[in-house]
């Protein structure tokens, strides 16, 4: 009979503990935003947060001073969490929602090094051929695989031109 109640015992507190942490996790929200601005320096977390939601950009050029199969989307992200994480991670997910649905492209993971701060800033730099131009994306803020916070932005950029001709020389087809 005792080790029925200890055993008991020890469910319910299991049962307690995971039920407080999924309401931690849904209490958790975060604002996100994606600048392509130059964000000026010694900004304090406030002035940081309302630099990134004044300069937000839903679309994205990519850096067009290199060959076309080179270029990137550069920016920076800022995620504004309402209370400390208290987490030693959280996930950036990026999808591709152009087809209706999500589609999965990238993964980035951050390291929390102050468990006491709230708002982080990252260097953003989307490449080719995982992303492509004309395409809208969805970045989904993660923390114990709970969605915390989402945004959508859509990539501006040129296309690689094929013109669908081929054309063999002599020399080619001996």
């Amino acid at each position: 009979m005792a080790r029925f109640i200890q055993f008991t015992l020890i469910a319910v507190l299991l049962c307690t503990l995971s039920h407080s942490e999924a309401n931690a996790a849904k209490r958790l929200h975060a604002k996100v935003f994606i600048t392509q601005s130059k964000i000026p320096k010694d900004l304090n977390e406030r002035k940081l947060i309302a630099f990134a939601q004044g300069h937000q950009a839903k679309r994205m050029k990519e850096q067009s001073d290199k060959p076309l199969p080179k270029r990137k989307w550069i920016g920076d992200m800022v995620v504004a969490f309402n209370a400390p994480p208290n987490e030693l991670e959280y996930h950036a997910l990026f999808f591709d929602v152009s087809g209706g649905g999500r589609r999965f492209v990238d993964d980035m993971a951050t390291m929390i090094s102050d468990r006491k701060q709230r708002t982080y800033l990252q260097k953003l730099k989307l490449r080719k051929p995982m992303f492509e131009p004309g395409k809208k994306y969805e970045v989904v803020i993660t923390i114990r695989r709970a969605e915390v916070g989402k945004i959508q932005f859509e990539t501006l950029g040129e296309r690689e031109k094929r013109s669908g001709r081929v054309d063999f020389a002599d020399e080619e087809t001996k």
